[in-house]
């Protein structure tokens, strides 16, 4: 099987090539002859192996592009991973068992779900919760088979990543360096949740499985996992067996890899290879403990401080910024630190001159370890280093922070737009600060609503150095999608100070999504929600109390169309059941329809049968599915889809 895959890698490769040369080039790469062969070795091979790539030449793949990607909720939460630098600790760790020792990729995590042999959804990990459907843009992933053996449902879990080679190939079609890509995993995750999969299949994100969540029911092993989805024409990740006695060897060979390991990684991951081990230990609210992060030991070098400067951000809060000698950290040159807050400066007792040491937290971002010298010398400005007017130091829980007070410095507000288009926010591409800029210079942009008014100026901003009439087209495309929004994206992009992106989707859920509700909020409806304090319950009502902010609000509102659907996640004839669905439907159009008919009505729809589950739908009870066998070893009940239509009239 495995020379089989690689031999249909090669003839996907070569036919791609020679039909780009062909069809966009005008030239040839080999004869009509040659190419017929090569496809037709090319289709009897995925005949044989029942997998078929996604840039096989032998499936067209529809461009697509939607309005806005879809929410999902994972059927189980999706944990974050305890940490540890010390090889010592993963020994303690792992005992006397076995366990899988592998990559840990720094790219979008994403569920794929296999239904009757092809890929039917992708959904990414998005808070560990609610994922988005990335359906249309997974489909034309480089490496990923839209179509594989086994027929029962399968669902993986694996990471989207783009190599760093191709990352730098598209950071050099980016003319503004203010818009280029920071690193490969912003890249990405813009990439996998774009509205036009075409972008997606241009820029060749790849898929590393690492897990099975659903299928695969007769592995005992996490390898035998991994195996099984290799055989089904998958791409996973490097992994090797390891146990207490060899298990610094192994990563130590792993580190040896860094330097010319082609995808971004921040780590290993470590993993019980017993699965039902693994699953007896349960998890923390925060934590699996049947696996564990290592993380690379922080390289550090020293080098000379030259200065602080001193950076205006969106809020007024004026962030110290550590300028020093260029080091070589982690396989690239830094030359500047964060030092996030006038404590920390007073901490490690700046200077000019002072010889400190350096290091990249998590190998990206760069840090102060220690001030060797400790000069003090380096003091916070009197005056906002953008607008001149007079500081102010506060003190938050003791920890001091620099402002500027003045609510029309020009950092302020360019900031302020800034985050307003940010992911998070409402997440419109082509808008780096360097454009916002240009655009508030050129007074074409004045507040929020005008971002979605930009048409008016076309033939300046064509004629803008950086820009074209593609470029401008992209931009207004990317306005227009981004004008179709959220309650919870809108209250994000103000600019609330302490209201993070998390924040305001819960606040957002409290006020089932109604705009004139969230608005309206006073603190004591507030500090009800959970995790919201006073701090932050006062900062909300003041800023809507604005009224420049109420205006600004109310011409938004002009512009934008608010999607305020919500669907309740409790309550309803099926809260508190977890149900599972296989085989063939006959009243719903397909599975996910059942699926989403379950959560409606308040129940959790999962993807494989466990202790846990309290009802297997299935319309043969008879049928030798894994399903149906371990529902009935478990002694979960069965129930048809007539059943299943009869407990949601029940309400």
């Amino acid at each position: 099987m495995e020379d089989k895959r690689k031999r249909m890698e090669e003839l996907v490769a070569r036919l791609n090539r020679a039909g780009r040369a062909y069809y966009q080039e005008s030239r040839e790469l080999i004869s009509n002859q040659e190419y017929d062969k090569l496809y037709d070795e090319l289709q009897r091979l995925e005949t044989e192996t029942g997998i078929v790539l996604a840039n096989s030449p032998t499936v067209h793949v529809g461009y697509e592009v939607i309005s806005s990607l879809p929410k999902e909720q994972h059927p189980s939460p999706m944990l974050s991973l305890d940490k540890t630098k010390e090889v010592g600790a993963l020994e303690s760790w792992l005992g006397d068992k076995e366990g899988l020792l592998s990559w840990k990729l720094d790219g979008l995590t994403i569920v794929l779900t296999y239904q009757d042999g092809k890929l039917s959804k992708a959904v990414t990990r998005g808070d560990g919760i609610t994922g988005e459907v990335i359906t249309s843009n997974a489909r034309v992933f480089d490496n990923i088979p839209l179509q594989i053996p086994q027929k029962d449902e399968l669902v993986v879990r694996g990471e989207a990543v783009i190599t760093y080679a191709d990352f730098e190939e598209i950071n050099k079609t980016i003319g503004d360096a203010d818009a280029k890509y920071k690193n490969p995993r912003n890249l990405c995750s813009g990439t996998v949740r774009q509205l036009n999969n075409e972008i997606t299949a241009q820029r060749h994100v790849k898929f590393y499985a690492f897990s099975l969540a659903a299928g695969g029911e007769e592995c005992q092993k996490r390898h035998e996992q991994l195996e099984l989805l290799h055989q089904q024409g998958f791409e996973t990740v490097e992994y090797v067996k390891v146990t207490r006695e060899n298990i610094a060897d192994a990563v130590a060979d792993f580190e040896k890899k860094i330097a010319d390991f082609p995808v971004p990684s921040d780590g290993l991951v470590l993993i019980y290879d017993d699965i039902a081990y693994g699953r007896s230990l349960g998890s923390t609210s925060k934590f699996p403990r049947d696996s564990i992060a290592f993380k690379w030991m922080d390289e550090q070098r020293e080098t000379t401080l030259k200065d602080v400067l001193w950076n205006v951000s969106r809020t007024g809060l004026i962030n110290p910024i550590a300028v020093f000698d260029p080091v070589e950290l982690e396989g690239t040159t830094v030359s500047r630190a964060s030092v996030h807050n006038l404590s920390i400066v007073r901490e490690l007792a700046l200077g000019t001159g002072d010889t400190i040491k350096v290091y990249k937290a998590n190998m990206i971002i760069p840090q102060i370890a220690e001030n060797l010298t400790r000069s003090g010398s380096i003091q916070p400005p009197e005056h906002c280093p953008v607008c001149g007017s007079t500081t102010e130091i506060k003190d938050d829980n003791g920890v001091e922070t620099l402002h500027c007070p003045d609510p029309d410095c020009p950092a302020k507000r360019i900031k302020s737009f800034t985050h307003f288009v940010s992911r998070n926010a409402l997440n419109i591409e082509g808008l780096s600060e360097a454009t916002l800029e240009k655009f508030i210079d050129e007074a074409m942009i004045r507040e929020f609503a005008d971002i979605f008014k930009l048409e008016r100026f076309q033939k300046q901003i064509v004629e803008m150095e950086g820009f074209g009439e593609k470029s401008f087209e992209n931009l207004i495309a990317a306005a227009k999608a981004a004008s179709h929004t959220t309650p919870s994206r809108l209250l994000y992009g103000l600019g609330i100070p302490n209201i993070g992106a998390a924040n305001a989707r819960m606040i957002a859920e409290a006020c089932e999504n109604k705009w004139a509700v969230i608005q309206n909020l006073n603190e004591e409806d507030l500090v009800a929600i959970d995790g919201i304090g006073d701090v932050m319950a006062k900062a909300y009502t003041a800023f809507f109390a604005e009224e420049e902010n109420a205006r600004i609000i109310e011409d938004l509102l002009q512009v934008l169309t608010l999607d305020e659907s919500f669907a309740a996640k409790s309550g309803g004839a099926l809260a508190g059941l977890t149900f599972v669905i296989t085989g063939k439907v006959h009243h719903f159009e397909n599975r996910d329809k059942v699926k989403e008919a379950i959560v409606a009505a308040g129940g959790k729809a999962a993807g494989s049968v466990s202790s846990k589950t309290d009802y297997l739908i299935n319309n043969d009870s008879t049928s030798a599915s894994s399903k149906n066998k371990k529902a009935k070893e478990l002694g979960v009940s069965i129930i048809t889809e007539e059943d299943f239509m009869k407990m949601l009239e029940e309400v």
